[in-house]
């Protein structure tokens, strides 16, 4: 007899198999964004230090980025309410390569403010992409495989920490006059093939619910303590993640390490975010997105200790991919709890906000890092981790216990 775990891998109900084509569609068009991502993390920082004419905007262009990713979340998603998926995405995609155009154009000019507006219209793709998770929940027709669909989009992250790095690798010497201009070439033929693949992708049109169903004021949607507990971890679980994740590489440097350990540190990071989404899935159907979270919460502080006892490599590398796999299950089960919170016509609200909210901890996290590291060095930055982390973890056993009273308390009252 198969132990419980065990079951929830092999049941036929939640083999990939049986998951809708268009959910594998949107996993392989989440792996092409995720792809591009990474690639331009890897070079925009480089180009701002080309181009910048002082050194204290060499950093602007990575700012808009994540200025046009969190200004894009809530218009996105109110447009999904009238337009649909589809049609978002496809825009979303055009936005793409709009910017990633314009920032080719920048380059072979060697023109700053055109390769900054690129960059924003590429952080404004990289936020409609985010809205793919959410559409691979509502486009599987059994409610049961839809923790199995979100980790099969989240998993195409795998792909991505390999593909990304290596296409800024690959397209390095493409036009030797001008550098980086063949990273941008390559973005161009990822958003060209998510073009193309989105618009053959036969995704659920918004119903009449959806559009027209009644609506809560935001005021009324966060007196939900189930939906303050889905944003204090999305919010929390990422933006922990990447204050830690972006001091790692000052922090390694400050202990004498070379580039190589410190890259080799971060890919199995990035594997650690992505890899388990295969099977987080499955740990949600089997034990509910309220103990995953709360696991991913334990691996955090587990990130933590490990960095108070010591740093070497094994120090450095045992903590990061803790905190990758704690960064996927709370990211991964705040979202399956996120749609436990609004009625059809209120998921563009709460979709909305909740990406907003996340991204913008995101942003205020990487421009801490840098200071932190700085000021209070990597053991106390790590250890100022700790009452945010501490946080999460309350409000979602506040949640937790809110909710099985009211389980208990709807058969006495019929």
């Amino acid at each position: 007899m198969k132990a419980p775990i065990l079951t929830s891998f092999f049941d036929r109900k939640t083999k990939l198999s049986r998951l809708p084509t268009r959910v594998w569609g949107l996993a392989l068009g989440q792996a092409l964004l995720i792809s591009g991502n990474i690639l331009l993390v890897s070079v925009t920082a480089l180009i701002g230090q080309l181009l910048a004419p002082k050194l204290s905007w060499v950093t602007l262009p990575v700012a808009l980025q994540f200025l046009g990713l969190m200004g894009v979340t809530l218009p996105a998603a109110h447009l999904v309410r009238w337009l649909g998926r589809k049609r978002v995405f496809l825009l979303g995609n055009l936005i793409g390569l709009s910017g990633a155009g314009l920032a080719c154009l920048a380059l072979w000019q060697t023109h700053f403010s055109l390769f900054c507006l690129g960059t924003f219209l590429l952080g404004m793709a990289i936020g409609v992409g985010q809205q793919y998770r959410f559409a691979a929940l509502e486009n599987c027709t059994d409610t049961q495989q839809q923790p199995k669909a979100l980790g099969l989009v989240m998993g195409g992250g795998v792909l991505a920490a390999i593909l990304g790095p290596n296409l800024a690798i690959w397209t390095e010497d493409l036009w030797p006059n001008f550098p980086y201009l063949g990273a941008f070439t390559a973005l161009m033929t990822l958003y060209s093939l998510n073009l193309l693949l989105m618009s053959r992708l036969a995704l659920k049109a918004p119903s009449l619910d959806e559009q027209k169903g009644p609506t809560r004021r935001y005021i009324e949607l966060l007196q939900q303590p189930q939906l303050i507990a889905a944003l204090s971890a999305g919010m929390i679980g990422y933006g922990v993640m990447v204050l830690v994740m972006t001091a790692t590489p000052l922090a390694m440097q400050a202990c004498g390490f070379a580039f190589a350990p410190t890259a080799s540190v971060i890919q199995w990071h990035v594997l650690g975010m992505y890899l388990p989404s295969f099977f987080t899935g499955a740990l949600i159907r089997q034990f509910r997105a309220g103990p995953v979270i709360q696991a991913g919460c334990l691996l955090l502080l587990l990130c933590v200790l490990l960095n108070q006892l010591g740093e070497s490599y094994w120090h450095f590398w045992s903590a990061l991919v803790a905190l990758g796999v704690g960064w996927n299950f709370t990211f991964i089960g705040a979202t399956q709890l996120l749609t436990a919170t609004y009625q059809p016509a209120e998921k563009a609200k709460v979709q909305g906000l909740n990406d907003f909210l996340v991204f913008a901890s995101a942003a205020f996290a990487s421009l801490l890092a840098g200071y932190w590291q700085t000021q209070l060095g990597w053991q106390t930055l790590n250890l100022a981790m700790l009452p945010a982390i501490l946080l999460a973890m309350l409000s979602l056993a506040y949640s937790s216990r809110r909710q099985k009273r009211q389980e208990h308390e709807v058969p006495l009252s019929s």
